[in-house]
């Protein structure tokens, strides 16, 4: 169906399970946003900053991917279990009463991990988590110039002083063998950052409001606990039929991954093609080590609000606070 999206511009929103993920891997969807001729305009980044995954097709998407497919391998990523286990113990030690779990856990947790993989001082990884709330709520300019500012700091610091880290290997594969551009390793490690812990924050906290309700495993609550209302937008590089619509081709395709979630047993969550979400196994983990760690530590957890406030955001379902009752 054609919907109007906040900027007043228009978007053919699927949301039936089959035609979300046949769409999530059809090649004649394109990420690029110069293939659009609806108007969409999204987040309006610095251009150093939007040469990425989520707007890259073949080869170029093809080439970076495969650069940080390695550090989130299952392997890599199950041997940060003991490190990821010991910041969600360190987060919890000493909560009792009412306590706010977004701010003093769900929050933290992916941060401080994401931080941590790829090299950002543990003294700047809040800072980080802050100017994401607001891009993803505003949009604020003050926020994205900040980022933007950051990365480049973090980036000139890395040159200075490399270390056992993503960023510092990205740099070794740009200054090596010019297989990244320096826009390409400003955006990648801007994308990294930023998504490696946006969407786990709120996949998070809405896992542990949903665990109140009764038991669930990881792939239920990474079913019903998207945060994602959509996948990133997509444009066709031909006119397409989904659904029993012709979409023309240029027009914003919104592919709804929650509204096809909903509707089976089976979920979408990380995507489905060549752009299945290269963090997934860390999210997961992430995902269980957050609830099992505090639902082990405090089993007669309880909210402790009626009224829950949720951000304000078109994109994604997430809590702006998560009051909880914590009895040791």
């Amino acid at each position: 169906m054609k919907i109007t999206l906040p900027d007043g511009s228009t978007a053919w929103l699927v949301t039936d399970f089959d035609d979300v993920r046949a769409g999530l891997a059809d090649p004649r969807l394109s990420l690029s946003r110069a293939n659009s001729t609806g108007g969409y305009t999204g987040f309006k980044l610095p251009p150093a900053l939007d040469r990425n995954l989520l707007n890259l097709d073949p080869p170029d998407h093809t080439r970076l991917r495969k650069l940080v497919a390695g550090a989130f391998s299952g392997r890599q990523i199950a041997g940060m279990r003991d490190k990821i286990q010991a910041t969600a113990d360190r987060l919890l030690d000493g909560l009792t009463g009412t306590v706010d779990l977004m701010a003093e856990y769900a929050a933290p947790l992916p941060i401080i991990t994401i931080g941590d993989l790829l090299g950002v001082p543990a003294d700047r990884v809040e800072e980080f988590r802050g100017w994401t709330d607001a891009m993803m709520t505003t949009a604020s300019r003050d926020a994205i110039a900040s980022m933007y500012q950051f990365m480049l700091d973090l980036i000139a610091a890395k040159r200075t002083t490399r270390a056992d880290d993503l960023i510092s290997a990205m740099i070794e594969a740009r200054d090596g063998d010019e297989r990244l551009s320096e826009e390409e390793l400003l955006s990648l490690a801007f994308l990294i950052l930023l998504v490696g812990h946006e969407n786990s924050v709120h996949l998070i906290a809405n896992s542990i409001l949903r665990l109140f309700d009764g038991p669930a495993d990881t792939e239920e609550l990474l079913r019903v606990a998207n945060p994602n209302l959509h996948a990133i937008r997509r444009f066709p590089l031909e006119d397409v039929e989904i659904g029993g619509e012709t979409i023309p081709k240029g027009q914003t395709v919104l592919l709804g991954i929650q509204a096809a979630n909903e509707s089976s047993t089976q979920h979408l969550t990380f995507g489905a093609g060549i752009h299945y979400c290269v963090g997934a196994p860390l999210a997961r983990l992430e995902l269980e080590i957050a609830v099992e760690t505090l639902f082990r530590k405090f089993p007669e957890a309880t909210l402790a609000t009626d009224t829950l406030t949720w951000r304000e955001s078109f994109r994604s379902r997430g809590l702006r606070e998560l009051p909880v009752r914590l009895t040791p």
